[in-house]
């Protein structure tokens, strides 16, 4: 009997662990350590237009890395995530339609500092179905799944 509940237990986390999607990462900043992640219950990678319209632009890949445009045009390539517990679940505050993340980004190639890390407003409107990086780069998202083409050839 004790095998049989040993044998679950570990089945179970193997199997937890293998589906698990949420990567998370440490890192510190001068005001201590936090943890982050790429994923979140909203499509939050992709463009992030100045405006909405135009650049510069704050580019968000589900790997982490990116690139953030400054107003004067130059690219840097980053890598960010949403702050979130130990545990991956991403810390937020809800209003009344919106939540307030905190985003954190680095310049790649810079050494993994305190001085390095910054932090920037995240947020998601509901009604709009748009997201805000700093206030200013926005994006639009759709809660539909993304439709996927497949081709058969013959």
């Amino acid at each position: 009997m004790k095998f049989t509940i040993l044998s679950f237990i570990t089945l179970s986390c193997i199997v937890t662990g293998a589906f698990a999607q949420n990567k998370i990462n440490q890192i510190r900043a001068k005001d201590g350590v936090h943890y982050i992640t790429t994923t979140i219950d909203y499509p939050i990678t992709g463009t992030y237009l100045f405006g909405g319209t135009t650049e510069p632009i704050i580019q968000l890949n589900p790997n982490g890395t990116g690139i953030f445009q400054l107003h004067d045009l130059s690219k840097t390539s980053i890598i960010w995530g949403i702050e979130c517990y130990g545990n991956g679940e991403p810390k937020s505050q809800e209003g009344f339609d919106s939540a307030a993340y905190k985003f954190w980004y680095q310049n790649t190639g810079e050494s993994d500092t305190i001085e390095n890390w910054m932090p920037a407003e995240f947020s998601i409107h509901f009604e709009t179905k748009k997201m805000y990086i700093m206030g200013e780069r926005i994006k639009t998202y759709s809660e539909e799944p993304e439709h996927v083409e497949t081709s058969v050839k013959q």
